[in-house]
This record gives C-alpha cells, sequence and structure tokens, in this order.
C-alpha cells in the first residue's frame, strides 16, 4: 500500500485540434516514489507526463479541460506562474540537451539566474550535484569544458543535476534512457532509485524490464485512457484489466 499523494488529477481532458489524446485522466500520483507511465507508444504517455508541468501550453492548438492539483493548489489555472512551476516539477528529455556551454556553467546557470553568484558558494554547488547524479569524479578535472565533449550518457546526467540545482519538488522523466546505452541507462535508473528518497519521479517508458525494475507504483495506459493503475507489485504480479494482461505477459498486439 502507498500513501500519500502529491499530485491528484481530476478530469484531465486534452484535445490537440480535433483529436482527443488525453480522455477522462483520474489519478494520483505518490509522493516520494517512483511512478512509471506505462503502455504502447502513442497511447498518451508523454502528453500526460507534459500536462503535469504544462509544457503541452506550448502548443496553441492544444485545448485542456480538467484539474490537476499540487499542493492543493490547481497548476492548470491560468493564473499560475509558470516559470515557478517548472522549477518545481524539471524534465529529464528523451536526449540530453546540454546547455551550449561549459560543464561548470550548466550547474550554475538556474542558480545565477536565481541571484546566487557568489564564486564559492557556486563551486561548492557544481560538487555537491554532480556527485549527487555520480558524475563529479568523472568531471572534476574538466569543469570548463564545454558540456557537448561529455558522452551521451554523462551528457544525460549533466542535464539531470542542473535539473536539480533549482531544487524541484518532482522529477519528470521521458523515456530518459531511449538514446542511452545499456550501461549508461542502467546509471539513469540506479540514481532513480537512489534519488527518489528526496524526490517524487515520474517516469514515461514503454520498455516493461525497465519498469519492473524501478516501478513503486504504476499508471498504464491505452489509447489515452488510463486503464488501470496501482503499486507496482499489483500491475505485474495481479493486473485486473485484460489489455493489462496481455501487455504485461507480451501478448499484446
Amino acid at each position: 500500500m502507498i500513501n500519500g499523494s502529491i499530485i491528484n488529477i481530476e478530469g484531465l481532458n486534452l484535445h490537440i485540434g480535433n483529436k482527443h489524446i488525453l480522455k477522462d485522466i483520474n489519478v494520483k500520483i505518490p509522493e516520494k516514489k517512483l511512478t512509471v507511465i506505462l503502455g504502447p507508444s502513442g497511447c498518451g504517455k508523454t502528453t500526460l507526463l507534459k500536462s503535469l508541468n504544462r509544457l503541452t501550453d506550448l502548443y496553441p492548438e492544444v485545448k485542456t479541460q480538467g484539474k490537476i492539483f499540487n499542493g492543493g493548489i490547481d497548476i492548470l489555472n491560468p493564473k499560475i506562474e509558470i516559470t515557478e512551476l517548472r522549477k518545481k516539477m524539471g524534465l529529464l528529455a528523451q536526449s540530453p540537451y546540454p546547455l551550449p556551454m561549459s560543464i561548470y556553467d550548466n550547474i550554475t546557470y538556474g542558480l545565477r539566474i536565481s541571484g546566487r553568484r557568489k564564486k564559492r558558494y557556486l563551486s561548492k554547488r557544481v560538487e555537491y550535484y554532480l556527485r549527487q547524479v555520480s558524475l563529479w569524479e568523472e568531471v572534476k578535472d574538466r569543469l570548463k569544458d564545454p558540456a557537448s565533449a561529455l558522452s551521451i550518457g554523462q551528457q544525460q546526467r549533466l542535464c539531470l543535476a542542473r535539473g536539480l540545482s533549482v531544487d524541484p519538488d518532482i522529477i519528470l522523466a521521458d523515456e530518459p534512457t531511449s538514446a542511452l546505452d545499456p550501461v549508461s541507462s542502467r546509471e539513469i535508473e540506479e540514481l532513480f532509485l537512489k534519488l527518489k528518497q528526496r524526490y517524487t519521479i515520474v517516469m514515461v517508458t514503454h520498455i516493461l524490464r525497465q519498469a519492473r525494475r524501478v516501478a513503486d507504483y504504476v499508471i498504464f495506459m491505452y489509447l489515452g485512457e488510463i486503464v488501470e493503475h496501482g503499486t507496482a507489485e499489483q500491475i505485474f504480479e495481479n493486473p485486473q484489466n485484460q489489455i493489462t494482461k496481455a501487455y504485461i505477459k507480451g501478448t499484446y498486439s
């Protein structure tokens, strides 16, 4: 049993033009757990994830109805300050997008914007966040090198560190290992298992093996709807819906 939710989604519907993408989504996301949004490609997983910090607002053809509560506040309220919302819910994308600057400056960028500019403080924070993502020992002697010089797996960990530097409550991860090799993928998974002690993590994946390895809670989607949701044990060991059962068994088509 998982108690305590940090996000409560009520009656969420999302249309892109005439297409109904998310259909009457109702679910609670538990706090300081790793929730996996699972399902076949094209079922609405990423759209649901991006709705949580209103990245869907970037597309003028998107129309959203419903409520998403975080801390008792409906984040879909048009009066919400979007910049502050996105600080609380950082997004780790499918492919890493380090800023076109040094490793050091990637971490300090958000800190400087928020007014924290003392060199000694920034240096300590850089080390702190790079250690959080197990990257410090690999890059401590080349912090002034461009971030683009890092491997893809290192770039993804750097992007995660950059997101952590603005003190989020929630980490949103959209297929964060899809562009990585198996070793780098496992490093990201292990980081998430460690970080969930301090952060709520919501991760999209269509890789069943990965979901089994990392999930505390699972939201299974199909054709824009939540078919079933529950603890990882409930979903993987005793799914109630026939579509879920077929997907878990690998007989889904």
